[in-house]
């Protein structure tokens, strides 16, 4: 009898489903159970094409020990004898506790304090002394003796926080040139073309020399301008001792301005048939010096030059003068510096003298100007008080007198006299951005003539220095002088000044200076006020460290309430400066 095909197939199917079960027991049955459990030899590039371990994103975490490819338990081998297999035992976990992130302080300086707010303290090391090993921490590299004991493998530890994000220095600057003997560490110039200098022993010596010509509209500040052609050498030196105890430095700046067209004199109203010659020096110089005779004591010294002759425009100018007399300012201050604990305490004694040539008149004679010479003997006593670091308010008093050659001058006036200042003030830095010191106070002199009375004011004196940013730089100085003169029945000048300059780097080798500059002359007794403005331009372009080319615009005024005594004048200035 016959059967469908339909019928057949149903009885194979069952019969499958029966045996099934009984073939799953027998293999189980004839080899050992393993059951498949997620471990690195899975990421094994000659299992399953899995990625290699290098290529994947996966990141281990610093102080996990991880275990060593050669030390994962490697898959059973089917010709392996199984008795030898069971004598060697699996690798033990027991024990070892897993960390899991980065350590508190993971990465610290080696000073300073951390995270938890350890202080860390770096040895001393002395010239030729080996650096000590630091000792092993969170974050740590692994020595390989102790890789070899570690579960995980070797992992490249990240850089020591001391020396990451720095710039290395270069051997030569940090004195460990292999080969040669440990010299100083020299200083890192952060100016790229500043002057380098040379050494000579132990002092550091800088120089320059600019010279520049151009063009200045009205010289002698005339009321009605006569233009000239005018050059002008302007040398510099700087010497700086390199002393771990004391100190001196020497800093000398001069110039000489020369006109080619002389300027038109006149005596007495009339015309002189002889020119003035108006050429000019101008130098300002001064050392100083400090020797160290402990921690909080100190020596202090000062020897200054000022060379230079009477402002074109001023009365004290004479009428007639075939070329301007010169005048040398030349004295020193000695004293000490005491410190206790916060409370500073400065004083010196200064001397000076001012003496002035004979004055040259278009006639051919000569005029004397020793009644204008005189020596001034004086002292200056600073006290001053660190509130915190950055902030120092000081009082600073200063008296002094002043002996003339010759008792009475030209006019008759006895013009010894006596006078001081006292001001407050305080110097300060704010996080290096705005640094210098500011002060305002009240400055007076008293005459031996009775016909002269006396001159005082308000003082002001300071110097600001502020950096709006890594590129521009403003400063700011202000100062107040009483100021000699030769005026009859007046006593002195007041002298009040204000600056302002703005520098501004558009490159690092191409730099503009704006200065602006405002004055005020008080003749005392006479009525007569002055005011000076100055405006000036410059443009630097540094070609290296050694040639720089600057180029200078100016504008002078002198606004004065005496009738035919202001003036203006323009100058525009192209040079080179030279230097090393």
């Amino acid at each position: 009898m016959g059967s469908s095909p339909g019928t057949g197939r149903s009885k194979r199917a069952h019969f499958l489903r029966a045996a099934l079960p009984c073939l799953v027991l027998t293999a189980l049955g004839s080899a050992p159970a393993a059951a498949q459990s997620l471990t690195p030899d899975l990421f094994n590039p000659n299992r399953g094409g899995f990625a290699s371990p290098e290529t994947l994103p996966t990141r281990r975490t610093a102080g996990v020990p991880q275990a060593p490819l050669d030390a994962l338990p490697a898959l059973p081998d089917p010709n392996a004898d199984p008795r030898k297999s069971r004598e060697r035992p699996a690798t033990s976990r027991v024990g070892q506790v897993p960390t899991y992130g980065l350590p508190a302080a993971n990465g610290a300086s080696g000073s300073g304090y951390d995270s938890l707010n350890r202080k860390r303290q770096q040895p001393k090391l002395y010239p030729g002394q080996p650096k000590p090993k630091r000792p092993l921490g969170p974050g740590s590299p692994v020595p390989p003796a102790a890789q070899d004991r570690t579960l995980g493998p070797p992992r490249i530890a990240p850089p020591p926080s001391e020396t990451a994000h720095k710039t290395p220095v270069p051997p030569a600057m940090a004195g460990n040139v292999p080969g040669q003997p440990l010299r100083r560490r020299l200083k890192v110039d952060d100016d790229a073309f500043g002057a380098v200098g040379d050494y000579a022993g132990s002092f550091l010596i800088k120089g320059g020399l600019e010279l520049s010509t151009g063009y200045d509209t009205n010289p002698a500040r005339l009321s009605k301008p006569v233009g000239s052609p005018v050059y002008v050498v302007a040398p510099d030196l700087l010497v700086q001792s390199d002393w771990e105890r004391h100190a001196l430095v020497a800093d000398l700046r001069g110039s000489f301005s020369g006109y080619t067209n002389n300027m038109p004199a006149t005596i007495d109203g009339f015309a002189s048939p002889s020119p003035v010659e108006i050429n000019r020096p101008d130098f300002t110089g001064h050392v100083d010096g400090r020797a160290d005779v402990d921690r909080d004591f100190k020596l202090t010294s000062q020897l200054r030059l000022r060379l230079a002759t009477d402002n074109p425009g001023s009365p004290n100018v004479q009428a007639g003068l075939q070329k301007y007399p010169v005048y040398a300012t030349y004295g020193g201050t000695f004293g000490f510096d005491q410190t206790f604990n916060r409370f500073q305490v400065a004083a010196g004694a200064t001397v000076d003298r001012t003496a002035y040539t004979d004055s040259k008149l278009t006639d051919g004679s000569t005029f004397s100007n020793g009644d204008r010479d005189f020596n001034q003997y004086g002292g200056v006593g600073r006290f001053s008080y660190e509130l915190k670091p950055g902030l120092k308010p000081f009082v600073e008093i200063q008296g002094d007198t002043r002996v003339h050659d010759q008792a009475a001058d030209r006019n008759g006036y006895f013009r010894d006299s006596n006078g001081g200042y006292a001001k407050i003030g305080s110097s300060f830095e704010f996080s290096r951005i705005l640094t210098g010191e500011v002060s305002v106070g009240y400055s007076a002199r008293s005459y031996t003539d009775p016909r002269l009375s006396q001159l005082s004011g308000f003082l002001t004196a300071g110097s600001l220095i502020w950096n709006a940013s890594g590129l521009t730089t403003v400063k700011f100085a202000t100062d107040t002088q009483i100021a000699e003169t030769t005026i009859p029945g007046s006593s002195g000048v007041l002298v009040h000044t204000y600056g302002v300059e703005v520098d501004h780097d558009f490159r690092r080798w191409l730099t503009a200076v704006g200065k602006f500059t405002y004055g005020t002359y008080d003749y005392q007794n006479q009525g007569r006020n002055d005011k000076t403005y100055s405006l000036e331009g410059n443009l630097i372009y540094k070609l290296n460290r050694n040639i720089w080319i600057k180029g200078t615009l100016r504008h002078d005024i002198l606004d004065s309430n005496q009738a035919g005594s202001s003036s203006q004048g323009t100058v525009v200035m192209l040079g080179v400066r030279l230097q090393n």
